[in-house]
């Protein structure tokens, strides 16, 4: 990971860091639209700027054939073919029954390829943990955005209810004002008639 890269993420940790520092403060929507329009998210298998070297492309394509069935069977193979020509060579063998030779090969092989591999699995280390990285700051900005649309939903639902109850006030006194009016008409009427 170069510099530049390195500064970016920090950048953008800290300023997740102070997103969430504010979130028990006083809350701005600016700021939420400023962490809406900021992309966190980066796909962790496109390395565009990591150039393997040889021995890394060399660690990988020992450790894809060392993992697979084929060396297996390719392996165990070439042990029985190595023990048939010594056994059926007898006295002109070139490792005889013991099978020293094929020993030492099969050492060599098994401390060649365990750094190799090993080499392999470090890097694919750096990159789950690279993923691991990336999804918690993901994880983290939906988190936000989530309490964000929760936290104005209960304000929509707050003044639906204020709206309501407002309503419904106003229908009352509308009422008690129908009333009054119709209460008013009859002693009219009564007192015209009365006279």
């Amino acid at each position: 990971m170069d510099e530049q890269e390195r500064r970016r993420r920090e950048d953008r940790s800290a300023y997740l860091n102070e997103l969430l520092r504010r979130t028990d403060e006083d809350w701005n929507e600016d700021m939420m639209h400023v962490l809406l329009d900021q992309r966190v998210s980066a796909n962790i298998n496109e390395d565009k700027d990591e150039k393997k070297t040889f021995g890394q492309k060399a660690a990988d394509a020992v450790a894809r054939f060392a993992g697979s069935w084929a060396f297996i069977f390719s392996f165990i193979a070439m042990m029985i073919v190595w023990m048939i020509i010594n056994i059926i060579l007898a006295s002109q063998a070139f490792d005889a029954y013991p099978f020293i030779l094929l020993n030492l090969v099969l050492s060599c092989i098994a401390a060649v390829q365990a750094p190799l591999i090993m080499m392999s699995q470090n890097r694919q280390e750096e990159k789950d943990r690279r993923r691991a990285e990336n999804d918690f700051v993901v994880n983290l900005k939906s988190e936000i955005v989530i309490d964000d649309l929760h936290r104005k939903l209960d304000e929509v639902l707050e003044n639906q209810r204020i709206i309501l109850e407002t309503m419904e006030a106003g229908q009352e006194v509308e009422e008690e004002t129908e009333d009054e009016i119709v209460t008013e008409e009859k002693a009219r009427t009564e007192k015209t008639a009365a006279d």
